[in-house]
This record gives C-alpha cells, sequence and structure tokens, in this order.
C-alpha cells in the first residue's frame, strides 16, 4: 500500500457504480458523497489535511543542526523517530539528511534507501575515509530528504576504528567537508554506547532521546547521561540533551501516564509537549520502504511526527543560545542522572 491510495481518497466514490438524485425536471445527475460520511473519505480528508500543514514551512535554522538520536535501551523507537521526524521536517521544506549508524541498516529500510554490501555506505565514510557526498542518497518520494546508508560491514567497524588516527571524530569531520547545504542532520545510532556512538555524539551538538511509554522505561538513561557527560568534557564542549520524545504512548492505560509524568518531572522542558502514539501504521510503514507520512498520511502517527517536528523547529529557532547556557545544562543533566540511577 502506498500514499497515493490515501491521497487519491477524496476523488473516488466508495460506493461502485454512480448515484444519482433527481432535480425536479426528471433529469438525474451524479451526486458525490460527503467526503466524511465513509471512513475512506474521513482518512482521506486528514491525509489531505496533514499534507497541507506540512507544506506550510517552518522557519529554517541559521546553520545546520546536528541532532544524535540515542538510547541504547533497544526498541525504543529510535529508527522509527528518526525517519519520520525526518520526513516530517523534510515535507515542512528543510533539507535533512539521515545518518544510519546502526549496521542493521533500518533506517535506510524504512526510506527505501539499497544497502545491501556493494553500496557504498557510512562505513566507507568512517574507516575509509571516502567523502560523505559520495555515500549520500536521495530518499525517493520526499523532497529534500537525504539518507547516508547503512550495511552490513558496519557491524565490524567498532573494532576497525579502534586503531585509527581521530578514531572518535571521524564522522565529525566527514561532515564539516560535506559542502551540500543542510538545515538538519539526524543520527540514527545502534542500541549500545559504543564508537559508533560516540562518533555520533563527536559529530553533533544535540541529543535527542527517545523514551517508550513503557515499565522500565528510564533503566539505563543513567548511563546515557554520563556518557553524555564525558563526550562534552573531553571530546564535544557544545553537546548537550535538547529534545525528550515520548514514543509508543497508549492514552487507554494507566502505566503510559504514568511514565509520562516521571519523564516529565525528570526532564524538565526538554520533553516535546507531543507524544508518539503507539500505532499500527507506523509498524507497518518500514516494510514498503516508505516512512508512515508517505505510507499514511492521515494516521495518527503521522500527525503526531508533523506535530513533534514542528515543535523542535520552533524550539530550534534560539538554539544557538544553547551555548551560552552551557554550564547550567551541565549542573541540570547531572542533576537528572543522580535522580534516575
Amino acid at each position: 500500500m502506498r500514499s497515493d491510495a490515501n491521497i487519491a481518497g477524496p476523488m473516488t466514490d466508495p460506493v461502485p457504480g454512480p448515484r444519482t438524485e433527481s432535480v425536479g425536471d426528471g433529469v438525474s445527475r451524479e451526486t458525490p458523497p460527503p467526503m466524511d460520511d465513509t471512513p475512506i473519505g474521513r482518512a482521506a480528508q486528514l491525509a489531505v489535511e496533514a499534507l497541507g500543514r506540512a507544506g506550510e514551512g517552518l522557519p529554517r535554522p541559521d546553520r545546520t543542526r546536528v541532532m544524535v538520536v540515542a538510547n541504547q535501551k533497544g526498541g525504543v523507537g529510535k529508527t522509527t523517530t528518526t525517519v519520520n521526524l525526518a520526513a516530517s521536517l523534510a515535507l515542512h521544506g528543510a533539507r535533512v539528511l539521515v545518518v544510519d549508524l546502526d549496521p542493521q541498516g533500518n533506517a535506510s529500510t524504512a526510506l527505501g534507501i539499497d544497502h545491501h554490501s556493494d553500496v557504498p555506505s557510512i562505513y566507507d565514510v568512517l574507516v575509509e575515509s571516502r567523502p560523505l557526498s559520495e555515500v549520500v542518497q536521495p530518499v525517493p518520494d520526499v523532497e529534500g530528504l537525504f539518507c547516508a546508508p547503512a550495511t552490513i560491514d558496519l557491524a565490524g567497524a567498532e573494532i576497525e576504528l579502534v586503531s585509527l588516527v581521530a578514531r572518535e571524530s571521524r564522522l565529525q569531520r566527514a561532515i564539516q567537508a560535506y559542502e551540500q547545504p543542510l538545515d538538519y542532520i539526524l543520527i540514527d545510532c545502534p542500541p549500545s554506547l559504543g564508537l559508533l556512538t560516540v562518533n555520533a555524539m563527536v559529530a553533533g551538538a544535540e541529543v535527542l532521546i527517545p523514551i517508550q511509554c513503557e515499565y522500565y522505561a528510564l533503566e539505563g538513561l543513567g548511563q546515557l547521561l554520563r556518557n553524555v557527560d564525558l563526550v562534552r568534557g573531553h571530546l564535544n564542549p557544545d553537546l548537550h540533551v535538547s529534545t525528550i520524545l515520548l514514543t509508543m504512548y497508549d492514552g487507554r492505560t494507566r502505566l503510559a501516564s504514568q511514565v509520562a509524568e516521571e519523564v516529565r518531572t525528570h526532564f524538565g522542558k526538554e520533553v516535546l509537549r507531543t507524544s508518539i502514539p503507539r500505532s499500527v501504521r507506523i509498524s507497518e510503514a518500514p516494510s514498503y520502504g516508505q516512512t508512515v507520512l508517505t505510507y499514511d498520511p492521515g494516521s495518527s502517527g503521522s500527525l503526531s511526527y508533523l506535530e513533534a517536528a514542528r515543535e523542535i523547529a520552533l524550539r530550534g529557532v534560539g538554539v544557538h543560545y544553547e551555548a551560552q547556557h552551557a554550564h547550567a545544562i551541565q549542573n541540570s543533566q547531572q542533576n537528572v542522572s543522580e535522580g534516575i540511577q
């Protein structure tokens, strides 16, 4: 299934054959049903509204925002968040690059990018010092969205990087040498805190942490925050946790609201107001090589990611002022880290 079906919905009568009504003089005419009289019509209407909102445009950052999507806990929606936020920002008019640093290559799959072992990939950039421009591919169906894919070769990169010069900053150097203009770079990290994740944190200024609204949601976050502190102290003084996104939110359960409340208590203003619901459409989209934005634009998951992207973009208007308050941010995150150990 592709989004074309959803977009075409309003133009298609869901009842086979034309419907007629009398106009008084014995002449009949075809009358389309009201758009929102049927589930298909309502879904199509939502899709049109979602695409319309995406096209409104948002303020563009004054410099490229490099965001590291990290959480060493698996299954929290890192890849899903990366690709759908990237697509949402691109639909809002931004130029966005997704860097897939996970050897599984799920972000590449979700964006419809070929990433078999012979494809030039981020592995070649990190280990072979290949220019980033030679591995970046445009994403089908989403204008302004690009991807540096991951291949299975990346699985051995952790070991191969150990012996290389400037092993922690190879991704940073590649991004700095990339000459194409970009508004956002989103880096999808593996579910670990090894050299690949360290490369991402050295290259980026912002850390985005997806947290699922499930039991043990905050487990392991203390270690992640300590690693952010270490990288900031030794390798990248600009690094800070800028965004927390609640994922897999199920409003029918008390647990979800309790976890959300706990996360907001710990992280405060870093938590986006928008949360991402548990959604079948979000789960289905990658199997079709699509983001939920193109797979089902009118779904609750699509609308939520569009709104989250809007929130991130609006917050980022003053992102360059963050460095002036690095000390205050560091103290705040240290308190959070101590509080959830």
